[in-house]
This record gives C-alpha cells, sequence and structure tokens, in this order.
C-alpha cells in the first residue's frame, strides 16, 4: 500500500492532460510545507502520516519520538483525510487567488489559479478513480472573478499614468506581456517597479503587451484602461530590450548596471539559455512541425 500524499494540478479546456497538467505533491507532516499562501491558506496543511509508524509502539508514541530534542511544543496535527471505505464531504471553493479544498470542514489544500485563467473556463469538474459519488451540490459561480474586476483595482490617477517616449534613443525598453483581464496585475506593476527613477528620468521606457481578448466587453474596458495610462503597447526602437510576465518585479537598476559595463562591440543576453531543448508537439506550449522540423532546439548567440 502506498504511502498517503496530496496531488494538486490543473489545466486548460481542450488539452491533453498528460501535457497541460503539472502536479505538485504534499506529503503531510514529513514533507517540507509550501508556505505561499492561497487566499490567506497555505497550500498544503500538515496532515498526520502514519504510513511510516512501527506496528510496536503505539502511533502517540512514535510521533512524539519525531521531536525529541525540539524545545518548542508539537504542533497539533490531524489524521491524513481520506481512509478506505470512509465517507467524507468535500468542498471546493474558488477563490480570489485560487481554489480552496476543505474536506469535512477542515481546510486540507489550497492551488492558485495559472495567468491567464478566468473562471469563465472552468467549465466541468471531473472524478476519477476508485470513489462513489453519493450527492453533488453546486453553488453559481460570480459572474466575474473579484480579482479581475477593473472597477475594484484600477486606480485612475494621474500619478500612475506613463511618461510620454523621449525624443532621444532609447537604451532599454521593457515589454510586459500580460492578459486583458490582468488588470490587478498590470496595476500592481504601475504602483511598484514602474516607479523606478530610473524608468521616470532616464531614456529606460516600460510598457505591456496585451493581445485582444474574445470577449468584446473585456477589450473595451482594456482599450480605456490604455488610453489612460498610456502604458499598453507602442512601436519604440531601443539599444535593448527585455521581456518579462505581469507578475515579475524588475530591478531595472540592476539591468542596467549589467547594461553599462558591456562592451559596445559585445552582445549581452540575460536569462536562462536551454540548449538543445526538444520542442513540444502538444499541449499549450505546443511547437509544430512546420515551426520547427528539428528533433531540438538549436542555440545561436550572435
Amino acid at each position: 500500500m502506498g504511502k498517503p500524499v496530496s496531488i494538486i494540478g490543473n489545466c486548460f479546456p481542450g488539452h491533453k492532460l498528460p501535457h497541460s497538467i503539472h502536479p505538485w505533491f504534499c506529503k503531510g507532516i514529513d514533507h517540507e510545507i509550501c508556505f505561499l499562501k492561497v487566499d490567506e491558506h497555505v497550500r498544503c496543511e500538515k496532515w498526520m502520516r502514519d504510513d511510516n509508524v512501527d506496528s510496536k509502539e503505539s502511533k502517540t508514541a512514535s510521533w512524539f519520538k519525531r521531536f525529541i530534542g525540539r524545545e518548542q511544543k508539537p504542533e497539533v496535527t490531524w489524521p491524513f483525510p481520506f481512509v478506505e471505505g470512509g465517507l467524507f464531504i468535500l468542498t471546493l471553493r474558488a477563490g480570489v487567488d485560487g481554489y480552496n479544498i476543505t474536506v469535512g470542514g477542515r481546510h486540507v489544500t489550497s492551488f492558485p489559479y495559472r495567468p491567464g485563467f478566468t473562471l469563465e473556463d472552468a467549465t466541468g469538474l471531473a472524478i476519477k478513480g476508485d470513489v462513489d459519488v453519493h450527492s453533488v451540490f453546486a453553488t453559481s459561480l460570480p459572474s466575474s472573478h473579484p480579482s479581475f474586476s477593473p472597477q475594484r483595482v484600477l486606480e485612475m490617477s494621474e500619478k500612475w499614468k506613463a511618461h510620454p517616449l523621449p525624443k532621444s534613443p532609447l537604451q532599454l525598453f521593457i515589454g510586459i506581456l500580460s492578459a486583458t483581464n490582468h488588470f490587478a496585475e498590470r496595476m500592481a506593476v504601475r504602483k511598484t517597479w514602474m516607479q523606478s527613477s530610473v524608468i521616470k528620468s532616464s531614456n529606460v521606457v516600460a510598457r505591456f503587451v496585451v493581445a485582444l481578448n474574445p470577449r468584446k466587453e473585456v477589450n473595451a474596458v482594456l482599450k480605456r484602461e490604455a488610453a489612460y495610462f498610456g502604458d499598453i503597447v507602442q512601436n519604440v526602437s531601443a539599444a535593448y530590450i527585455m521581456k518579462c510576465d505581469d507578475d515579475t518585479f524588475v530591478r531595472v537598476d540592476t539591468v542596467l548596471k549589467e547594461i553599462d559595463r558591456t562592451p559596445p562591440n559585445k552582445s549581452l543576453y540575460m536569462g536562462n539559455l536551454n540548449l538543445l531543448h526538444r520542442p513540444l508537439r502538444n499541449g499549450k506550449w505546443a511547437v509544430t512541425f512546420e515551426v520547427c522540423k528539428f528533433n531540438a532546439f538549436v542555440g545561436i548567440l550572435i
């Protein structure tokens, strides 16, 4: 019989499960708990694993032996929530940051939404394995995710507007990839590292790069946002170009230091170069044979 473990993963609609799911594993009290919060919940609770308990000693004695030598009092834990042949009530709640799962009224695990996800993408629920479902009760989902509501996160203030493009040549252009409904993410960037002094007072420009959404009402709000803040998609020329996502905090001063110490006759590449990486043929990051007919990418730096 295997050890108890919680496996969490998600996938996008229309994608084959083996290629699009990226699970992570929680092994309970013996596992290094991930303390990153999702809606103020930890990703994995410290439930008790009893599979390693010696049959000659009690479970309680074995559990306390794990804390020999520690001054602090052991934390109160609880058994693994799923027992063979036992009944349980599982609740799946869609929160602001991600999904939160409780069993028997006790929080078990939480995991964040993928970038670009909206609740409209959640079109079904599949239950597989040796589980007998006695009943299912579902409440309605909100019409739009609260964290994506422009009325909630957009602050139409002059101080968050982008400065006009300088007339002199740019030293660095930073393109920030974002999704149409990532109003909160863009607002967070505007209020943090986009306020850097080197962006406000030098030839460094940061702009969001956003593709249009299939939903016209989302595009309408996006265009109003772009017209007001002036920091979404523009054609520019620059000596150096940097790409990042809207959940990235950029140390612009550090990037400029690397640029300044690079000789004029040398090229600069910053980031991970994955040589001979095999292209994926299925899933979200699939590369067609028309785009790359080889079995591995070849990295070329000039």
